[in-house]
């Protein structure tokens, strides 16, 4: 399903698009490629708009306190916005973030672009959610402009909607 609460003209990938194959670096300048999960793991992919904002921060900080949900066997959560790795390193030391925080820094949002997210107005990303199988292909799509917040119990409930396909 895709939903949208974004303005409009912005268009996130469609459920049944294959996710387009990205690299970029960690927060521990760790180099994390998507393609490396296929035929392994699906990815919950979140984008969003900056590092140590409150929307952010606690979004970022349901993950944490779910991480157990959304870093497992079945499933890798890689979280995304445009800020750098060493800023990304900050942000997780203070907020005990212990999941894939990649900076799509350069070329400048590239791959929320590639996802039909980045917001041109002001540079980031709006908060885009993918879910993707193990196939590549995305299962979930959803975006919300800067200031709208997600639920990540609807991320949950997805992951385990995918799990049942699966099983």
């Amino acid at each position: 399903m895709t939903e949208t609460s974004a303005k409009p003209g912005l268009l996130p990938l469609a459920v049944g698009t294959p996710a387009p194959d990205f690299t970029l670096r960690d927060q521990n300048n760790e180099v994390i490629t998507l393609s490396a999960f296929r035929g392994d793991k699906a990815v919950l992919l979140v984008f969003y708009p900056y590092a140590f904002t409150g929307i952010c921060t606690g979004e970022l900080g349901q993950i944490a306190a779910n991480l157990d949900t959304f870093v497992n066997d079945e499933v890798q959560v890689l979280t995304l916005s445009i800020d750098s790795p060493y800023a990304h390193k900050i942000f997780s030391l203070r907020d005990e973030l212990n999941f894939p925080l990649l900076s799509d820094f350069w070329p400048h949002g590239a791959v929320a672009e590639s996802f039909g997210v980045f917001n041109s107005d002001v540079g980031v990303a709006n908060r885009g959610t993918f879910l993707i199988d193990r196939e590549g292909i995305i299962r979930f799509s959803e975006v919300n402009e800067i200031g709208v917040g997600r639920d990540p119990q609807r991320w949950i409930a997805e992951i385990e909607a995918l799990k049942a396909t699966v099983s």
